[in-house]
């Protein structure tokens, strides 16, 4: 009777390991990337970028105007964006995996400026910029870095500790 009663239990105990195994394979999978954000190939910082600069630009007689949206949304002009893109495009450039492709440098400093400019939340920029915030999180502070790295020969920070 004994070995019977080994066998049921060890048999019951089979059951329910297998039913949790179940159990947790039936769990939904998360998404890799919350379909908000899937639209950023669709509509990117590309465009808003081109959006703003046309905004500033006199059609008809083609030339710039300072009073527009680019000025305000990055606090600086076409050119000096692009001056300072230039200067860090080899610090801040990621290369593409099988997985995903990476966000281009021209994206993570216009997140990084619009950071800097306004200091609105990553949670507010992850809308604008259709990125998630952690990886706005890591965005930042590594074209931060960049920045200054770069302007450290144009800005001299007094030694003097007063």
């Amino acid at each position: 009777m004994s070995c019977d009663q080994d066998v049921l239990i060890a048999a019951a105990a089979f059951i329910v390991t297998a039913n949790k195994k179940i159990k947790k394979k039936a769990k939904p999978r998360r998404f890799w990337v919350r379909p908000s954000l899937q639209s950023r190939e669709i509509y990117n910082t590309s465009h808003l970028l081109s959006d703003l600069i046309s905004d500033d630009t006199d059609i008809l007689n083609l030339e710039y105007r300072c009073n527009g949206g680019f000025r305000n949304f990055f606090r600086m002009s076409p050119s000096q964006f692009n001056e300072l893109l230039n200067m860090v495009i080899p610090s801040i450039t990621k290369n593409d995996t099988n997985f995903r492709k990476a966000i281009p440098a021209q994206d993570r400093l216009a997140i990084t400026l619009r950071f800097l400019a306004t200091g609105d939340s990553y949670h507010s920029l992850s809308y604008l910029f259709k990125i998630s915030k952690q990886t706005i999180s890591k965005i930042v502070p590594e074209v931060c870095k960049a920045i200054v790295d770069v302007l450290k020969e144009y800005v001299k920070v007094s030694n003097n500790n007063k």
